[in-house]
């Protein structure tokens, strides 16, 4: 069986910087992974990388067995921050844009999501706050019918309560043969839901394993594995 992701021998440089160097990671489908790291470890750009936004990297990135990009966008669902919407744009129009550029886009799905997030499709994109925008982005993101969703930091701000009922109906949104990959600064809170645990650092991935292995081999959470892994760093935020 295919890998859902397969990355061989990733190195990303931008403005004469190094990002990522040698990432190997496989991912398979069926699974709910963190990703984990220091800010500026990397993650957004290895998200972008995965989803196709960001280009020009050595390596190869690999999406249900292929590298083509437009065959990778077509089932990666990635978490974008709403860039490039005019600020009166209002939620309902957002919406048709994305049912009208994804094919996989649940209107049904969204509706659901939508009402549970407490969205109002009146509402323009001017008068949310972030919490609310992030909740646009997560009922937008999951309503695709996607293999692969990349949530980037989506609860940051989103308060405890509500963070909460979202990361438990995460797992009546998703498809079970789909993966969920979720940057958070908050993997005390979705560490009951993670399968696997992806550790960047020092440019590279330091840990993938699987959190049941953590929690017996190591006798830590999460939180305090990958916390441990980081200690003496003085980088770590």
């Amino acid at each position: 069986m295919t890998n859902l992701v397969q990355i061989n021998n990733l190195t990303y440089r931008k403005n004469n910087k190094t990002i990522l160097q040698d990432v190997n990671l496989t991912l398979s489908a069926g699974h709910f992974v963190g990703l984990a790291g220091a800010n500026g470890a990397g993650k957004t750009t290895l998200m972008r990388l995965i989803a196709g936004v960001a280009k020009n990297y050595q390596g190869q990135i690999m999406v249900g067995g292929s590298s083509d990009e437009v065959a990778k966008k077509a089932i990666v669902s990635y978490s974008d921050e709403l860039l490039g919407f005019n600020r009166q744009t209002t939620i309902q129009d957002v919406v048709y844009f994305y049912q009208t550029v994804y094919p996989d886009f649940s209107s049904e799905r969204y509706q659901n999501l939508s009402q549970f997030l407490k969205l109002k499709n009146t509402d323009r994109l001017s008068v949310l706050s972030k919490g609310t925008k992030e909740r646009l982005t997560i009922a937008l993101t999951l309503a695709r019918q996607a293999s692969l969703y990349l949530l980037d930091e989506p609860f940051s701000g989103i308060d405890v309560m509500s963070r909460k009922q979202i990361i438990q109906g995460m797992l009546n949104w998703v498809s079970e043969t789909a993966t969920v990959v979720i940057s958070s600064h908050h993997l005390e809170e979705i560490a009951n839901i993670l399968d696997e645990l992806v550790i960047i650092k020092q440019q590279t991935i330091l840990e993938h394993r699987s959190t049941d292995d953590i929690l017996e081999q190591e006798h830590l959470s999460i939180e305090d594995y990958f916390e441990s892994l980081y200690q003496g760093d003085e980088n770590y935020d």
